[in-house]
């Protein structure tokens, strides 16, 4: 699509308002899904977080990985076990996820962000003890009231349990961009993985972020008719929990909004990281993208 010079200069106008909104505020973005895996799709993504910081914005950027692990775990002959929808993450496996995330795909991210004109500094949770996690305890299935349910012991799966700005504290605001691995530290210096999103939730809370985006696989939030649903506040969130037209896997990533919002976050939004450009689709426009949660 041609876009004439009158036309360009007319939508950089129209996003003025918008951009003095997130004026010298932190967005923090978990990126992955579908759209880490294709090159083209990873270097639009590079190219919109620099604009963002270009424009006054201070992005923070959380990746996962979860497809490009079981790749390498594929490739090493180690097998993934899961109970209830988690990995067990054994001492071999969290080698692999340490390698995977704090490393390749880490520096992947950090390379075409440089590529793409910015000053990417990439990181995971182990560095200045940002993030320090407890084990992660999972539930087994258990039939009959008298029956005590299993616990599922997950390996060295975490849960941020203290959170130390200080080295972000140092990067955001001088034009460089964070980019951050969700590995974390234990209390006895074991290394734990951490779910994405809520590693995300938690690093934007302790910064007090202006805005969350999770960019995911699916639109955002449906309702029974399998509709978008713009806009929410966290009762609305609780009550489509409770009457079952929010669940399964986006039952998670709604609770890490909550618990983001709970600890000063202003709005978190679900959106889709496979539509072109979402994230200035979300901060840029008044049309926005995926579903917005706040208070």
């Amino acid at each position: 699509m041609t876009v004439s010079p009158h036309d360009q200069a007319r939508i950089l106008s129209e996003a003025l308002p918008h951009m003095q909104r997130y004026d010298e505020e932190i967005v923090v973005i978990k990126y992955g899904g579908h759209a880490m895996g294709e090159e083209e799709a990873a270097r639009e993504f590079a190219r919109d977080i620099v604009l963002l910081e270009q424009t006054a914005i201070n992005p923070v950027v959380v990746h996962g990985g979860g497809p490009q692990i079981a790749a390498m775990l594929g490739r090493l002959g180690i097998k993934s076990q899961f109970s209830g929808g988690l990995r067990v993450t054994d001492a071999a496996t969290v080698e692999i996820v340490e390698m995977v995330l704090a490393g390749s795909i880490n520096k992947q991210i950090v390379s075409h962000i440089n590529q793409a004109g910015g000053k990417a500094v990439g990181l995971c949770g182990k560095d200045g003890n940002m993030v320090v996690a407890r084990k992660a305890g999972g539930q087994g299935g258990a039939s009959g009231g008298a029956a005590v349910a299993d616990v599922v012991d997950l390996g060295f799966v975490g849960e941020p349990e203290k959170i130390d700005t200080t080295v972000l504290d140092q990067i955001i605001g001088r034009e460089l961009i964070p980019v951050l691995a969700p590995i974390a530290s234990g209390p006895n210096g074991e290394t734990f993985n951490v779910n994405a999103d809520t590693f995300a939730g938690y690093i934007a809370g302790a910064l007090k972020a202006k805005r969350l985006l999770l960019l995911t696989d699916v639109p955002g939030v449906l309702d029974k008719n399998k509709k978008l649903i713009p806009d929410m506040s966290v009762n609305d969130v609780r009550k489509l929990i409770a009457d079952g037209t929010i669940s399964g896997g986006m039952i998670p990533k709604v609770e890490t909004c909550i618990t983001a919002l709970e600890q000063g976050v202003e709005g978190v939004v679900i959106l889709d990281g496979k539509e072109r450009h979402a994230v200035l689709l979300e901060l840029f426009t008044d049309h926005g993208a995926g579903t917005l949660i706040h208070r």
